[in-house]
């Protein structure tokens, strides 16, 4: 007959004690966990500033590509699906009682296994929000340079790389700011922002009227070329619709308990987000392909130039508003880092240690955005490549791997439709953004 061992809870129960408590103290230090007083409105705002940004300045440029019916049914497609999968994503953060998905790796994990989940989703919502902060860096260069050009047309020329690098220092910044919650009145200013400069645009736009030589024909005389555009213009309007990568995210900052639930406040918030998105969209992109016709440029405010003004205004509404959509989209990233060098590495949670990290991961996006600034085509590429899995179908996939509906049902029919809709996105889209970059890259001078 065995004997037991002895047992010591004098030394085994301090350990576990001690790691409790350094485990509460390192998510009371990472940024998705460590504020949970959010406001319902606190959800509505930040899920506009990650939604509503670069991408709503070149739908009017897909619709060009895509055509009046095919650009419309694209369109609102899509702002029916995203809203679809959006749903989902907040019904699955607190399915398991007692339990919240803080991130999307964690729901990943949860649906497909602790390896596998982490495999799927975080090499696509990194390429997502890494790529998103490139193509803003991009775009809040771009937007300073047209302010600049546009109030001082007789001043001197100024390369895209200096503004760039003027669009990164405030980054430098408010990348020190903790947690979601501290970024929230930046994230407010940055959706009231997107509303204003998306009201310009259509606005200014109706008051230049249609164009004398306006046409809705496809640019491209060649089939292949229609072909590769009517790609490239899916990745744009996949790009515009992609807030699902921080939507666990924010759904983190919002308290909840069994009686009231964080999922009640955070789809009131992403209701109104959502009619704010409409509001924004489909103005800006019929009323500028209906007026600029195929003559649209990639961003629509480049094709404005009178009153001067008031684009001058509207780009500057641009570049507060990326630089709230800037700070949305980096504080998970940020959290990975922090986590990775934390947990992993052992370092000490210290403001040193987080000064470092995201300085470096500032100047990193900084840099490859100086290098690379092919706008269209970044948007493109970024949008089908990575955009679609994250926020076309891979809510779906998580929902029929976890719930099981019953085959054939209408949530399976339903499902099933989003992830062909949104394969088909991700396999096309990439094709034609990669053909804009290579196209724009002939002409191309590092640095100019």
């Amino acid at each position: 007959m065995g004997t037991q061992g002895p047992v010591y809870p004098s030394t085994t129960t301090p350990d576990i004690d001690e790691k409790l408590r350094r485990q509460k103290e390192i998510d009371e230090w990472l940024p998705i966990t460590s504020s949970r007083n959010a406001k319902w409105w606190y959800s509505a705002f930040h899920n506009v500033t990650a939604m509503v940004g670069a991408g709503v300045l070149g739908l009017p440029y897909a619709m060009s590509e895509l055509g009046w019916g095919p650009g419309v049914v694209v369109l609102v497609l899509s702002w029916i699906i995203t809203l679809y999968t959006l749903w989902q994503m907040v019904e699955m953060h607190e399915m398991v009682p007692g339990r919240r998905f803080d991130r999307y790796h964690e729901l990943g994990q949860y649906a497909f296994g602790d390896k596998l989940g982490l495999w799927i989703v975080v090499p696509q919502q990194l390429i997502v929000e890494v790529g998103v902060d490139i193509v803003y860096m991009v775009t809040g260069g771009t937007s300073l340079k047209k302010f600049h050009d546009t109030v001082c047309s007789t001043c001197k020329n100024i390369k895209l790389t200096y503004f760039i690098m003027i669009f990164a220092s405030a980054h430098f910044v408010l990348s020190h700011l903790p947690n979601l919650n501290a970024i929230s009145g930046v994230s407010l200013a940055a959706a009231v922002m997107s509303l204003s400069y998306s009201t310009i645009a259509w606005g200014a736009s109706i008051h230049k009227g249609v164009q004398a030589d306006v046409s809705y024909s496809y640019t491209s005389h060649s089939t292949a070329g229609r072909v590769f555009n009517f790609f490239g213009a899916l990745g744009d309007v996949a790009f515009a619709y992609a807030g699902h990568n921080v939507v666990l995210e924010i759904q983190a900052t919002i308290p909840s308990t069994p009686e009231k639930p964080s999922k009640g406040p955070m789809w009131r918030g992403v209701l109104v987000a959502y009619i704010v998105v409409a509001v924004c969209y489909f103005p800006v992109a019929l009323i500028g392909y209906w007026i600029f016709g195929n003559q649209v440029q990639g961003n629509i405010l480049l094709s404005l130039k009178k009153p001067s003004w008031l684009i001058a205004m509207a780009n500057m509404f641009v570049v507060v508003h990326v630089i709230g959509s800037y700070q949305v989209y980096a504080m998970p990233v940020f959290d990975m880092i922090e986590t990775t060098l934390v947990k992993k590495l052992n370092f000490k949670p210290t403001r040193i240690l987080r000064f470092v990290s995201r300085n470096l991961y500032v100047a990193f996006t900084m840099f490859i955005g100086m290098t690379f600034p092919f706008f269209s085509g970044l948007l493109s590429f970024f949008g089908g490549f990575a955009f679609a899995p994250t926020t076309y179908f891979l809510p779906c996939v998580m929902w029929l791997a976890i719930y099981k509906p019953r085959k054939f049902s209408l949530s399976w029919i339903a499902n099933w439709i989003c992830i062909i809709l949104g394969l088909l996105l991700m396999t096309l889209a990439p094709i034609g953004g990669l053909r804009t970059i290579i196209i724009q890259a002939k002409t191309y001078t590092f640095y100019s």
